[in-house]
């Protein structure tokens, strides 16, 4: 597991509009993905709008995203899906967390727009723990949220 976050980008002060797709399911866990992107979207693109779509579980993200891509007024420069998904003793997490990265890569490549994918996929709830907290080190939705902010950036010079 990497220990560190990778370095923040350039605060950038244009309005961009950025939807985040969280899931409640694992609350505990992805409420604190969700603040970790928040505040850190906050710092990076402060002339950000921010609108935050919550979704029962895991399974709802990528129709969510989708739909978000296909707007008609304002589409989202990007969107971060957080959420947690924790192995049991079935296949279930595994299913349902290949169709999500399947289903996120085919929105964010045919609409071309930027997903960033922090669904993590874990065995234990430590595991989520590590990833999640605001005081962890590696809180992914801090992670997911410098993502985002070097994606739009990336897009902005790509399609000036």
């Amino acid at each position: 597991m990497e220990t560190n976050l990778p370095t923040a980008p350039a605060i950038d002060n244009d309005p961009h509009p950025v939807a985040i797709v969280a899931s409640r399911y694992n609350a505990e866990f992805t409420d604190g993905l969700l603040a970790g992107a928040q505040k850190e979207l906050e710092a990076l693109l402060p002339a950000a709008e921010i609108d935050v779509f919550r979704v029962p579980g895991a399974f709802e993200i990528p129709v969510t995203v989708e739909a978000l891509c296909r707007r008609d007024s304002q589409r989202p420069a990007a969107i971060i899906a957080l959420g947690v998904i924790i192995r049991g003793k079935t296949a279930h997490a595994d299913l349902i967390a290949t169709g999500l990265t399947e289903s996120l890569s085919r929105s964010a490549t045919s609409h071309l727009i930027p997903v960033i994918h922090e669904v993590l996929l874990v065995d234990h709830e430590r595991d989520a723990a590590a990833r999640c907290g605001l005081d962890s080190p590696i809180n992914r939705g801090t992670e997911a949220a410098r993502a985002a902010a070097e994606m739009i950036r990336l897009f902005r010079a790509i399609r000036p």
